[in-house]
């Protein structure tokens, strides 16, 4: 199935790619892991950056949620505390994608995808400081964005629930902040449960772009149909995996 065949080419590359970074890997290396011809795999990817694009996808599209939850929130400490909560659930769901980032900078290899990741990162902090924030708080802001994103890159191999409480801490005592989320926050930006893993024969989509689907499905980011089309993966997979 084209689809199908979609979802294990970014799956064999998001794996060789935290293996090796994106430049050592050769698109040939990636069709002969995926079992299928060279050209077959530009016939769905036309280069390797476009590869790294459709990886990124979900990423932004999850955290492009979050912000877009946490902007309905009256309150701006709310609104400041629920966007760093959501991203941080996000990025930790993505640490092997992140970690690749700081291998080479290949995320930002594609340049459509390198304006939206900047462009995301700019509305980040305007959401942390506010719209007419000092100097001051635009530049808490900024720190705040780094110590969300630095910590999960480099400790991404520790616990998710150590590293989350670790630098929620930090980030608590930067903006001055004690105690956890309001619970209308929390309810805002919730992450997906965590669901069993399946035994037998594995399917096309992996744990990652599994976990995506379900943020981006409970965050309203798009409909069936489009993260079906985010992920590379046919509605049918993605329904089959969602059930």
């Amino acid at each position: 199935m084209t689809d199908d065949s979609r979802a294990r080419i970014l799956a064999v590359a998001l794996e060789l790619f935290a293996e090796r970074g994106h430049h050592a890997v050769a698109v040939r290396e990636i069709a002969d892991r995926v079992g299928l011809t060279k050209t077959a795999v530009l016939y769905h990817f036309p280069s390797k950056s476009d590869i790294v694009a459709a990886l990124v996808e979900p990423l932004l599209a999850e955290s492009e949620a979050v912000v877009a939850s946490a902007s309905g929130l009256d309150d701006p400490q709310d609104r400041a505390w629920a966007v760093v909560t959501g991203l941080l659930d996000v990025w930790l769901s993505h640490r092997t994608l992140l970690r690749i980032q700081m291998q080479d900078q290949s995320l930002a290899a594609d340049e459509r995808t390198f304006v939206r990741l900047r462009d995301f990162a700019l509305s980040v902090q305007e959401s942390v400081a506010g719209p007419e924030a000092d100097v001051t708080a635009r530049v808490r802001a900024a720190q705040v964005y780094a110590m969300l994103s630095d910590p999960v890159v480099i400790f991404a191999d520790q616990p998710a629930d150590q590293l989350r409480a670790a630098i929620l801490d930090g980030v608590a005592r930067l903006l001055g902040r004690s105690g956890p989320a309001p619970a209308a926050t929390r309810a805002a930006v919730a992450p997906a449960p965590a669901r069993p893993a399946r035994r037998g024969r594995p399917g096309v989509m992996s744990a990652e772009m599994i976990e995506s689907a379900r943020r981006m499905r409970d965050a309203g980011a798009g409909s069936v149909d489009e993260i079906a089309a985010r992920l590379g993966v046919s509605r049918a997979t993605l329904y089959r995996h969602l059930a």
